[in-house]
């Protein structure tokens, strides 16, 4: 009889953030490892910024999408 081996497979730690800008209230996905500074699309209030790992979110979390 032959073992079969289970094989790992690794998951991302990063993933994909639906935000709400708190001086527009417009909702932008955004990267949750941001490497640059990210603005709101309509208002340019800063969303995210970067700080070698997981970016500061400095707007409200709606959603985690996988």
């Amino acid at each position: 009889m032959v073992k079969k081996r289970k094989i790992l497979i690794p998951q991302p730690k990063s993933k994909f953030l639906l935000v709400q800008c708190p001086t527009c209230n417009n909702e932008q996905i955004i990267f949750d490892h941001a490497s640059i500074v990210v603005k709101c699309l309509v208002c340019g209030e800063v969303l995210a910024e970067p700080t070698g790992g997981k970016a500061r979110i400095r707007a409200k979390i709606l959603k985690v999408l996988e």
